[in-house]
């Protein structure tokens, strides 16, 4: 599938650009390496480790298993929320190696930091909300939540259904989805994946080996078979219903754009930066212990336009962004809180639900973009 195109930038970029860089040059603050960050690392690797030990060895009723599951799923969500998404884009540190370390901790949850270079960092941020470029809103056949989507019968109950699948969506890379990825043809929307080779073979290999020795081989050790099933099984719904949530209620959102590229050329009707606002939403800005469990996620807007940047900047580069996008008229939307996105959230899936008298095409998908506040 050939790549979509953006239109040429405009005044806009530069001004955020602009706005940002005399932020930094202002305050001093440097953009990577910042001490909080390993601080917090440290906090949430030794929240990962004490989970997982004392789900190991120190406890003793199904209760018990159960919390120490929960925390378990809760801690791995921390992990890949802060320490391996600021890592794989390079956001971490000015040091090549600390970044590509932080960023191998998603091959310690079962994920391949080889794969979610190519689905995440280069098809889904260079193209969110693009249908048939981001990967991240296509559901197949399973469930449908842009405009230009096709719609099928069952569609009408994806509001039942669609929790399950976001339920197992982490047992799916886990155990299932990467290695199909090693087998099958490797593209994602337009962005083709090479196959991993060499070193990022053996990376490969050792991350599973090790990620299904923790989850299945030592528990196995100690406690039988349905125990450990059974903790999993908590464990990993935890992990991907947190995900799945925090992620689509930034972008599956009816605040948010939803867009098709053109015949010619492939081309989206925006400018790259215009595009990374419109169809992303941030939201509980004000929501400190949310923002520090969710690396800065919620504010997901400045993620997109600055995806380079430690996270632990975002609160102070919220205000910039948005005072900028409302200079030159670009759409600027955030939720007061996380339970108004997932309502967003639920209202786009109950929107998709229903069949489409027609599909909108670009021109009128751009009509039904929400206008400036």
């Amino acid at each position: 599938m050939p790549v979509a195109t953006y239109l040429p930038k405009t005044a806009f970029s530069a001004d955020l650009r602009r706005a940002v860089d005399h932020h930094f040059a202002s305050t001093g603050k440097p953009q990577r390496d910042v001490a909080g960050m390993y601080a917090k690392t440290a906090i949430i690797l030794a929240w990962l480790a004490g989970s997982y030990g004392l789900l190991l060895f120190g406890v003793s009723t199904p209760l018990q298993a159960g919390m120490a599951a929960v925390s378990l799923g809760l801690a791995m969500a921390a992990v890949g929320f802060n320490v391996q998404h600021d890592g794989s884009h390079g956001a971490y540190s000015r040091r090549p190696w600390v970044n590509r370390a932080m960023a191998l901790t998603l091959d310690l949850l079962g994920g391949t930091a080889y794969f979610w270079h190519f689905k995440h960092n280069i098809a889904h941020h260079t193209h969110p909300n693009v249908v048939g470029q981001d990967d991240d809103i296509s559901l197949g056949i399973l469930g449908r939540v842009a405009p230009s989507q096709k719609w099928y019968p069952h569609h009408r109950f994806q509001l039942i259904y669609i929790w399950l699948l976001y339920a197992v969506f982490a047992l799916q890379w886990q155990l299932g989805g990467e290695l199909r990825n090693l087998v099958s043809k490797r593209w994602v929307g337009g962005t083709a994946v090479p196959a991993p080779r060499g070193k990022e073979l053996v990376i490969f290999w050792v991350g599973k080996l090790v990620f299904l020795s923790l989850a299945f081989g030592l528990p196995l050790v100690f406690h039988p078979l349905s125990h450990v099933l059974g903790a999993y099984a908590i464990t990993v719904v935890v992990l991907g219903l947190v995900l799945a949530l925090v992620f689509q209620s930034a972008h599956v959102s009816d605040a948010c754009a939803f867009r098709s590229p053109t015949s010619a050329g492939h081309l989206v009707p925006r400018p790259w930066a215009e595009h990374q606002v419109e169809t992303t939403v941030d939201f509980g800005r004000g929501n400190r212990l949310l923002g520090w469990y969710l690396g800065g996620l919620n504010f997901q807007i400045e993620h997109h336009l600055f995806p380079r940047i430690c996270h632990l900047h975002y609160r102070e580069l919220a205000p910039i962004v948005e005072a900028v996008c409302r200079a030159h008229g670009v759409r600027y939307f955030a939720h007061p809180t996380f339970r108004a996105a997932l309502r967003a959230h639920v209202r786009q899936l109950r929107d998709m639900s229903k069949r489409p008298a027609v599909t909108p095409g670009p021109a009128e998908q751009e009509a039904l973009l929400p206008r400036p506040t």
